[in-house]
């Protein structure tokens, strides 16, 4: 059998819309740091500071002018703590309005950025930036506010690199909030490649890695659009990394634990593209041993297994 892709880091996903949360403390933040380290996790990602009204850290822009709620914990200081205490690298994810569209994601981030830098930055484990508005195509706006947030990260951090994970926009790429699995009118590899070599044309410079979503195509297009997006990043100087989806697309209820064969699948083909990274998203709700989800932990297993770990 062939060896996949080692996972070497993970999103962290405690302000979420569409999964459940698990209520933990830094004692269980600091144990799943643990099994995070064990299996090589050597980056951890917080996918977003804030949805709407709930923030991760205790943040005067956000609850001044946006009247966010005030958090119970600051979130952003214990996963850095933990980070460091792990010989991790932590990467932040921008606040995320939940409304308006893109240029009101990037109206919003302005003071962000500037607040979490002068709070945070001097911070051993802070090493980059997440640009957490997420697209598939082109939308009205979408590529610009991509660009003008990577660059404020960099001007505010002295050039810490910045990242993204956009979708593709495959047969599987439907709403969380809808129970059907697939969809008509997917993106064609061509199209994909044609639209996203002119976006990274536009975003040269300005982001250093794209980790694409790899949940919304079927098994069997894996390795056609790895090479494209692979092919795409090298054009254009980003490195390539995937975002190995840790739960399952193919089930009416959203979400739940993935097979590990399916993983194992999506792992390999990342392996023979020769992409650079696998992220995966996400490790405490989808792999851990603590999850909610008894059968997390199983996967768990399988992938140290599979791995030799």
């Amino acid at each position: 059998m062939e060896t996949g892709l080692k996972i070497t880091g993970t999103f962290l996903d405690e302000i979420s819309h569409d999964i459940p949360h698990q209520n933990w403390g830094e004692r269980e933040w600091d144990e799943d740091f643990r099994l995070m380290k064990a299996i090589g996790i050597d980056t951890v990602v917080m996918i977003r500071c804030g949805h709407r009204k709930f923030v991760t850290y205790p943040s005067p822009y956000l609850q001044g002018r946006r009247g966010c709620f005030g958090p119970s914990a600051d979130l952003v200081d214990l996963f850095l703590r933990l980070a460091e205490r792990h010989g991790m690298a932590f990467w932040f994810g921008l606040y995320d309005p939940g409304e308006g569209g893109h240029p009101a994601y990037a109206e919003a981030n302005k003071a962000v950025i500037d607040e979490v830098w002068a709070r945070y930055g001097a911070r051993k484990a802070f090493r980059g930036w997440y640009v957490s508005n997420e697209f598939g195509r082109r939308e009205p706006g979408s590529v610009e506010a991509v660009r003008e947030m990577a660059l404020r990260c960099k001007d505010a951090s002295g050039g810490l690199p910045v990242f993204i994970s956009p979708w593709i926009d495959g047969g599987k790429a439907v709403s969380a909030f809808r129970a059907e699995t697939s969809r008509e009118g997917a993106v064609t590899v061509s199209e994909h490649e044609r639209e996203w070599g002119g976006i990274f044309a536009e975003l040269e410079g300005a982001i250093d890695a794209c980790a694409f979503q790899d949940g919304h195509i079927r098994y069997d297009e894996l390795d056609a659009f790895f090479a494209v997006n692979k092919r795409l990043c090298d054009r254009h100087g980003i490195a390539c990394w995937t975002n190995a989806e840790s739960f399952d697309r193919d089930m009416p209820i959203k979400f739940l634990p993935i097979k590990f064969d399916k993983l194992r699948l999506k792992l390999e083909a990342a392996a023979r593209a020769g992409l650079d990274k696998a992220i995966t998203f996400e490790f405490s709700h989808f792999m851990s041993p603590q999850s909610m989800y008894p059968s997390a932990g199983h996967l768990y297993n399988r992938y140290r297994e599979y791995m030799g770990l």
